[in-house]
């Protein structure tokens, strides 16, 4: 089960990630339109690569000066389309696509300080999320111990009906501070655990 929902998920990732490379690619035939300019540039960026290499090959003892006149002429077309972006109100980010998570760029994963894969803390969430609804523990903001409400128990001491010598209220209130006990002794490997029973339906 937890491998289908992480490749679920995983597919959910891939999608968004089509979808924002898609959504740039709309965005660049609109600006290209507006600002003929811009598509020159990239054209422009696109080929100096292909022949800085060529030139290269031919001419191995150039590498040094065929690299650092080329880094020169990328740096000076990339200020010229960071220049037409800003001068016209756009963001100079206006050719990234606009991935949900900035740091997995929608992949699900991530390298860490030793360039190892891991798993992103934006799929880490959605997965706890999942595990989360699954334990029908979605609605804690309503339900918890805060909004308990201890004044809709009896304080009527009935041995007979409820099989207590104590109220239906000191009841629930001892209930209340064993789980509070449980909860905050929760990662304590030494301490017991809770234990609920009754029939179905009671609460």
């Amino acid at each position: 089960m937890a491998s289908d929902v992480l490749n679920s998920l995983l597919r959910e990732y891939e999608q968004k990630r089509l979808n924002a490379e898609q959504d740039l690619e709309r965005r660049k035939q609109k600006i290209y339109n507006l600002f003929p300019r811009l598509l020159e540039i990239d054209n422009e960026l696109n080929s100096l690569g292909i022949k800085a290499t060529k030139s290269i090959l031919f001419n191995p003892s150039l590498r040094e000066e065929y690299i650092n006149n080329l880094n020169d002429k990328i740096d000076k077309l990339k200020l010229e389309k960071r220049n037409i972006l800003i001068s016209n109100n756009y963001s100079e980010n206006f050719f990234k696509p606009n991935y949900s998570c900035k740091l997995c760029n929608d992949t699900g994963y991530i390298l860490d300080e030793n360039f190892r894969t891991i798993m992103c803390s934006c799929l880490k969430q959605k997965i706890f999320n999942i595990s989360f609804n699954k334990s029908n523990m979605y609605n804690l903001e309503k339900e918890n111990f805060e909004k308990f409400n201890e004044f809709i128990f009896s304080d009527e001491v009935d041995l007979s009906k409820y099989k207590f010598n104590i109220s239906p209220r000191k009841n629930i209130l001892n209930i209340k501070n064993k789980c509070i006990e449980f909860v905050n002794n929760f990662d304590n490997p030494n301490y017991k655990n809770l234990l609920f029973t009754g029939e179905t339906g009671l609460r």
